[in-house]
């Protein structure tokens, strides 16, 4: 089972999410600040994370810069999802690595749901399924 670690300082969009996912079947983790979410990314390990940008503590791009260049945790995937629509953050956060860069509200949370599936279907694609 994929384990998510769903990074969201809005109760109410990470209830949201957690419900979706959890729904989809997923393992999730939770993590309601920039520093907490780096910690649990490295003691969970998750398949993959949902990150958003503005948040206390620690934005979701320092974030994403402190997982990249942690041998730990720089090939998880990552997914920014955020509310900031600026194409110079969108171009920040892939340049720092994340896989794909999600605008919330141009989003149904199912959708979002979608795109992780995906984006995990081409992770694993080429791993060897097992007898």
């Amino acid at each position: 089972m994929a384990k998510i670690l769903i990074v969201e300082d809005d109760p109410l969009m990470s209830r949201m999410y957690h419900k979706i996912f959890t729904f989809e079947k997923y393992e999730v983790e939770m993590a309601s600040d920039g520093v907490e979410g780096f910690e649990k990314a490295k003691s969970t390990k998750p398949t993959i994370m949902l990150l958003d940008i503005m948040m206390p503590k620690m934005n979701g791009l320092q974030v994403l810069e402190k997982l990249k260049l942690d041998p730990e945790t720089k090939t998880i995937p990552v997914i920014m999802l955020t509310n900031l629509a600026g194409q110079q953050d969108a171009e920040a956060a892939m340049a720092k690595g994340a896989v794909k860069y999600i605008i919330k509200s141009e989003h149904e949370p199912k959708e979002v749901a979608n795109m992780v599936k995906e984006i995990l279907a081409g992770y694993t694609r080429n791993e060897v399924p097992t007898a």
